[in-house]
């Protein structure tokens, strides 16, 4: 994972897994993923429940603790673009609620609709690595390998300006 996009579309390919497999209505009923245990740290904290999970890396912003090490953009944004995607994802749920562009993926740059695609078939569209194209061009260039696959969806993945 060459960049920030590229976490947090890996993020949430995972987190999504089990509402795209049918087996979770939505992101808190999605056992077993980082997105469901942030949810529930926020809902509720004892220090016998903390001290169970395991220690997940902390987002920048308001929910940040000052950690040497954190995710670069706010739980909420996050957290809001899960459930977004997540009723896209879902046959039975409405579509984007307004059509706007989600606060996160603007802030990286990243297109809605490729973004929808990507995090759907993540797996069939990188391999070994997935970043911008100029991130996956440079790896194939020190790997001295010709090319890196994915760089063709890169290409349509970070074509939106940043804010």
């Amino acid at each position: 994972l060459l960049d920030d996009a590229a976490v947090v579309t890996a993020m949430a390919y995972v987190d999504l897994n089990p509402v795209r497999a049918g087996t979770a209505q939505d992101i808190p009923h999605s056992d077993y993923t980082s997105a469901q245990d942030r949810l529930e740290a926020i809902t509720q904290t004892t220090q016998d429940e903390d001290a169970m999970r395991p220690a997940l890396l902390p987002f920048s912003g308001a929910d940040w603790d000052g950690a040497p090490c954190a995710l670069p953009f706010h739980l909420q944004d996050y957290l809001e673009l899960l459930d977004e995607t997540g009723r896209i994802v879902r046959d039975d749920k409405p579509d984007f609620i307004d059509g706007a562009t989600p606060r996160l993926l603007a802030q990286l740059g990243v297109v809605p609709g490729e973004w929808l695609m990507t995090v759907t078939t993540l797996q069939a569209r990188y391999e070994l690595a997935m970043g911008a194209p100029e991130r996956l061009r440079g790896l194939a260039t020190a790997w001295a390998a010709k090319w890196v696959r994915g760089v063709g969806f890169a290409r349509r993945l970070y074509s939106a300006p940043t804010q």
